[in-house]
């Protein structure tokens, strides 16, 4: 590793006002840490996900911008996390500068791309190659959300989508039943569990490019995820497969509003690339308590 600290960093992913987004830990320098004790600081900490970085495997990168990340929850080590994948390359952009950063994760080699547009950082990572699947029963997810089949979209079909992690997508039919969020936490934590997923991720159309998301994030400790990056890109290259939207595309995603912790996520897709580009700001914040979202 290099110099970089091994003291642990708080920063907020897809906002510039510390008061929004969603806020994960960082530790620079992980390399004396076992698997336990990054555990006990994520558990610590509270946030959805914290990230820790070490020595990445040889030949990947440029030296000295290229390194191992893994993600852990409350509960759990987690194969891919995007909002901190967006903090820790803003946190290491503000120690050796803006530029290429490259992330080897469980979920496969992750580039990110740090600039500074208007004194702010922002980070834009590109996915592993997504995929989607049927969801078989889709009805026992609704049971466990509260929901009811019509309060879904039936322009946005529910599905599995992975870009790095595994969501349930499913589409609300109108605002309202996107911000009453109150389900069975024990019961969605079984159903994900059974299918290997990291969040539901919950969305409303406000217009052809633009949504309104929410992620309930039980497997992680957590009632819901303020803003979610993995999630974002699953769902984007699932609405371009869907044939929603162009095969080279720009959304934006507007999450945590109805946690009081506003976020922005913009998706890209391009031409000729299945991966999923997501970007955003982020910010340090202070050291603060137990993350209000914890359950």
């Amino acid at each position: 590793m290099t110099d970089l600290s091994s003291d642990v960093l708080h920063y907020t992913a897809f906002a510039t006002d510390p008061g929004g987004g969603n806020p994960a830990g960082v530790v620079l320098d992980a390399s004396g840490l076992d698997d336990a004790a990054m555990l006990a600081i994520a558990a610590d900490l509270g946030y959805s996900e914290s990230a820790f970085l070490t020595a990445p495997p040889d030949g990947l990168g440029e030296p000295g911008r290229a390194f191992t990340m893994r993600f852990f929850s409350p509960k759990a080590e987690v194969p891919f996390c995007g909002h901190a994948t967006v903090a820790t390359a803003v946190a290491l952009a503000e120690r050796i500068g803006p530029g290429a950063l490259t992330f080897a994760t469980r979920s496969g080699t992750v580039p990110v791309e740090v600039a500074e547009v208007g004194g702010v950082l922002t980070a834009t990572l590109t996915s592993v190659e997504p995929y989607q699947e049927e969801v078989p029963d889709v009805a026992e997810a609704l049971d466990a959300l509260r929901w009811a089949e019509d309060d879904l979209d039936p322009g946005i079909p529910p599905r599995f989508a992975y870009a790095g992690a595994r969501h349930l997508v499913l589409a609300a039919a109108t605002r309202e039943r996107l911000a009453d969020l109150d389900y069975d936490f024990d019961r969605l934590l079984a159903y994900m569990t059974g299918h290997d997923l990291t969040t539901v991720q919950l969305v409303w159309r406000a217009s052809r490019h633009v949504f309104h998301v929410r992620d309930p994030f039980p497997v992680g400790g957590v009632v819901e995820d303020p803003a979610t990056g993995a999630a974002a890109a699953a769902f984007g290259a699932y609405l371009r497969e869907l044939g929603e939207i162009a095969s080279a595309a720009t959304l934006t995603l507007h999450q945590g509003e109805d946690m009081g912790r506003p976020g922005l996520l913009t998706v890209e897709l391009r031409d000729g690339d299945p991966r999923v580009r997501v970007s955003g700001a982020a910010v340090r914040i202070p050291a603060p308590g137990q993350d209000a979202g914890r359950r």
